[in-house]
């Protein structure tokens, strides 16, 4: 699209054929100045912005390029970044820059995403998934990510935020993407690159909160935050308050500007049921027309088991994250994190496969109220499942991984039968070689808003008995410390080694088998079904042939009659070649089936 023929945003600093228009809201201000540094040196020079009627002040810089860098001054305090600044080049306490989005050459005009029941998800943050923590360098890591099957890449938020590292979450420039991975444009080659290898790319986003330092939005209007409605986070965004209507349109800009300067695929939505609207249209409804508009999709991430989250008729977000599987997962594995509210047992797990999640409507033990309701008659690409997210490795006391806290052999089998389930699948960054290294709780803050985290995080912990001694509570990694993000780091050298290389292996060929046949990607509830075999038992129907799969995760041995016909058994993910030794004791006669040990089996109908 030629510049100038772009829908302005409605804020922020526009290159438009006269020159840099910028706009700000600011409603209750009488006056607004920006104050430009121009890119090709010279004098600075102050423009005096127009307020109109609406509390929008906007002026047009008639000399102004790309590359000049700019902040406002409110009513004589200041001056201040830009909250839609495009860039903040030197940190987001810093000046703003002119950015223009169509500078880049995009070389994607063929691109098409796959649809939604055909996507395997692979979260990345992009700081720790290669040793530079670059968008160039991870377009370096695309070709392995292909090779392994994975066609969705999800970024971890990039939204600038305070200090040099951070999980993403205390993001503050919504409009600018993290200097310290680079430029916007290093974005865009990053997404054009991934388009060029056959993989879409969605972006995680943060509409329920702003983090604690360099948040301006204050600065120019009381109005953006609700002090009444109170998070986790504090102040609730005033999304149906006074003034919220150019409240809801910043953050509905925003939506816009990644999908259309960045090309993005999708946007997940973090913490959607922290998103307080009681609107007549609710704010997610309005989120997920603007991304349709555009062809693209959301995720929501939503604790509360609601199909309406999902539901064309309630919000119409495309899919949403179904964490009970992944619960029951751990708890199967011998992780006891969850105990309270899941048993790990394969008729959960059935039930979950079936269902979507496994409350609707019970009472969690956890909240000590009733959660959830019915999402059965939603196809199942509608639920993504992980076994491992960013939360659940991140958020243990030293990060360690899923495979860390169980056997072999169970890790292998609940890794198959993620990839093998209806549902959408994502993989967190280095799951599929069973990564050494951990995923800590990581960030760079200022030394007072650092110590109050360190605290938090300790005090966090202090809770669970392992903990409560103090000397082993000063053990947990301090988030502020340089070495918490660098020991995070993946260590791509990993993969030359066993048990690596053979772990990798059984990704590999699951995500084969998944896109090799539609029947395990089934678009309605007619094309499969749960068995109750007293194993985790899934049976698909595809047009030539059946497929069965069982999992078993118990460490004790059981048998199991599979149903009437001529199966044969295609995967063992006991085979030697991914690094187990025993696979079970199959009798094609009597159609019986013997686990001595945790293992998936995958099972094809002959003629």
């Amino acid at each position: 699209m030629k510049s100038g023929a772009r829908k302005l945003r409605p804020q922020g600093a526009e290159i438009i054929p006269d020159g840099v228009r910028y706009r700000i809201w600011a409603p209750e201000k009488m006056q607004v100045l920006a104050q430009i540094q121009p890119s090709a040196g010279g004098a600075d020079r102050t423009l005096l912005l127009t307020k109109d009627a609406d509390g929008y002040h906007a002026e047009v810089d008639a000399l102004g390029v790309a590359g000049d860098r700019y902040q406002y001054v409110v009513d004589g305090n200041g001056p201040f970044p830009d909250p839609a600044s495009r860039s903040q080049p030197e940190g987001v306490h810093g000046v703003s820059a002119v950015v223009d989005p169509d500078a880049y050459d995009w070389q994607d005009s063929g691109w098409k995403c796959p649809p939604l029941r055909d996507l395997v998800l692979y979260e990345i943050h992009i700081g720790t998934f290669t040793p530079e923590g670059t968008f160039s360098a991870a377009v370096g890591k695309l070709q392995h990510l292909r090779d392994l099957g994975i066609n969705a890449l999800q970024i971890m938020p990039v939204a600038d935020f305070p200090g040099a590292r951070n999980w993403g979450y205390d993001g503050v420039s919504l409009f600018a993407p993290a200097r310290c991975y680079g430029t916007p444009d290093d974005l865009r080659a990053l997404v054009d690159a991934a388009h060029g290898q056959g993989i879409a790319v969605v972006q995680d986003v943060v509409y329920n909160h702003l983090g604690a330092d360099g948040n301006y939005l204050g600065v120019y209007s009381r109005f953006y935050f609700n002090d009444e409605v109170h998070t986790p986070w504090g102040a609730a965004l005033n999304y149906d308050g006074h003034q919220h209507a150019a409240v809801r349109e910043y953050f509905l800009s925003n939506v816009a500007y990644w999908l259309d300067e960045f090309h993005f695929d999708g946007l997940r939505l973090d913490a959607t049921h922290a998103i307080l609207d009681v609107s007549s249209s609710h704010l997610l409804a309005e989120i997920a027309d603007a991304a349709h508009e555009r062809g693209a999709f959301v995720i929501a991430e939503d604790e509360r088991n609601l199909a309406a989250v999902i539901a064309t008729d309630g919000h119409g977000m495309d899919a949403v994250y179904a964490d009970d599987f992944c619960h029951s997962i751990q708890v199967a594995l011998g992780d006891e994190s969850y105990r309270a509210d899941f048993t790990g047992s394969a008729a959960e797990l059935a039930d979950e496969l079936w269902h979507g999640w496994h409350y609707r409507g019970q009472v969690s033990k956890h909240l000590g109220a009733p959660r959830g309701g019915a999402g059965d008659h939603l196809p199942p690409e509608k639920f993504a499942f992980c076994i491992s997210n960013h939360d659940q490795v991140g958020n243990r006391a030293f990060g360690e991984r899923l495979h860390q806290l169980t056997t072999p052999a169970a890790y292998r089998a609940a890794s198959a039968l993620l990839l093998l389930a209806p549902a959408t699948p994502m993989l967190f960054m280095g799951q599929e070689w069973g990564a050494e290294t951990p995923f800590q709780y990581f960030t760079n803050h200022n030394d007072e808003l650092g110590r109050l985290v360190t605290e938090g995080r300790r005090k966090e912990f202090a809770r669970f008995p392992e903990f409560r001694d103090p000397e082993i509570a000063r053990t947990i990694p301090d988030p502020q410390c340089l070495e918490t993000f660098t020991r995070s780091k993946l260590d791509w050298s990993e993969l030359a080694r066993p048990p690596h290389v053979e772990l990798l292996d059984l990704h590999r060929e699951c995500l084969r088998l998944r896109a090799g046949d539609s029947a395990m990607r089934p678009v309605s509830r007619s094309g499969w079904e749960v068995l109750d075999l007293g194993a985790v038992a899934l049976r698909y129907f595809g047009q030539n042939c059946e497929w069965l799969v069982l999992a078993h995760f118990a460490p004790t041995a059981l048998a199991v009659t599979l149903p009437a016909a001529r199966w044969q058994c295609i995967l063992s993910t006991n085979n030697t070649r991914f690094g187990g030794s025993d696979a079970a004791g199959i009798d094609p006669a009597n159609g019986r089936v013997a686990f001595t040990q945790p293992e998936l089996l995958v099972m094809q109908t002959t003629s």
